[in-house]
């Protein structure tokens, strides 16, 4: 059984160390290219600097550094070109027939009604503001789910929805919160709102109406259908907003990229042009300068696909931490204490 202490938070749910947390999605992805770039530059000049061969006599005898730029420049066009193609393919499907967008229309007005009849309101218009109304609401049906149940006879009942209760609204109120200083298009929003392990809630709320069923009687029932009903509404809606959170991330993507392959394709052309084996002469902190140069042009060159990989790596962690609606739970870290379903 939970004391309601347990940590309900996406970090807290998740069997990863706070640094890896922070590189898969947390850090800001420009700083996680930043590292993985410094990264790459730094086993660059320890390999140049360590190697059995002086590098200038390798670049002398063999075209090492020519082809390994040639590959750069072609993988930089290749990729880009790649990029900027699937990126069109997948926007695309945002444009449609009118009836196509007329059918689009009417689904979210139907569902703004469905909130309406749920809520009592049509809901706010902004997605955080939205959230936060979808999470108080289930918070005050939790609330009035444990008010109901108070008198009930059967102890074992009234025991496991206090603690189901309790962890519920300890969540909501902190997400709640948490929504309060996000707006829509930033990754914290839908961060805070994978926070809300909803999924576990329907599941537990559905699990105690069916195990004691013959326990409830017409208002009780009721209770419980008002909060499974708010909770069944939340998913859809997180769902939506992390599909358009990922067209934003494409664009961003895409973008990102393309402000990147430009001095990354100007620095692997002007390195295979101009470079030659006497180039940069000398020695600076006890590394040959030719090396300084090969390397940090070659990290620079390759900045395009380790900003793709920090966006993706999010993307895909994301998908992967939401890839159940409902009442499925497919991590077991995602399973909480705050019911007890071996009663």
């Amino acid at each position: 059984m939970n004391d309601a202490d347990e940590d309900e938070s996406m970090v807290g749910r998740m069997d990863e160390s706070r640094i890896r947390f922070w590189f898969l999605l947390d850090g800001d992805r420009w700083v996680i290219t930043g590292m993985l770039t410094l990264g790459l530059f730094v086993i660059l000049v320890v390999a140049g600097t360590v190697g059995p061969s002086s590098f200038r006599s390798v670049m002398s005898n063999t075209n090492q550094v020519g082809i390994a730029f040639q590959a750069f420049i072609a993988s930089l066009i290749t990729g880009v070109t790649l990029v900027v193609t699937i990126g069109q393919l997948v926007l695309s499907q945002e444009l449609g027939s009118l009836k196509s967008q007329r059918e689009r229309m009417k689904a979210t007005v139907e569902f703004r009604q469905d909130i309406t009849s749920l809520i009592g309101s049509i809901g706010l218009p902004d997605p955080a503001a939205f959230l936060r109304q979808l999470i108080l609401t289930s918070k005050g049906r939790a609330e009035a789910l444990e008010d109901v149940l108070a008198e009930n006879n059967d102890d074992e009942l009234r025991d496991q929805v206090d603690q189901f209760t309790a962890a519920l609204i300890e969540n909501a109120i902190e997400v709640e919160e948490q929504l309060a200083d996000t707006e829509f298009g930033e990754f914290d929003l839908l961060r805070t709102a994978m926070n809300y392990n909803h999924s576990w809630k329907l599941y537990g709320a559905l699990w105690l109406r069916s195990e004691y069923e013959d326990s409830l009687d017409d208002e009780e029932r009721s209770a419980f259908d008002e909060l499974i009903d708010v909770l069944m509404f939340f998913g859809p809606t997180r769902e939506h907003f992390k599909a358009l959170y990922f067209q934003w991330e494409l664009v961003r993507l895409i973008r990102s990229i393309l402000i990147t392959a430009f001095p990354a394709l100007a620095v692997a052309i002007v390195t295979l042009l101009y470079l030659a084996p006497t180039s940069f002469p000398g020695v600076t902190l006890g590394v040959a300068n030719i090396i300084w140069v090969v390397s940090a042009s070659s990290a620079i060159s390759i900045v395009p696909f380790f900003v793709l990989t920090s966006i993706v790596l999010r993307i895909a962690t994301i998908a992967k931490r939401t890839s159940a609606i409902g009442p499925f739970i497919l991590h077991e870290s995602d399973r909480g204490d705050d019911i007890d379903l071996e009663n």
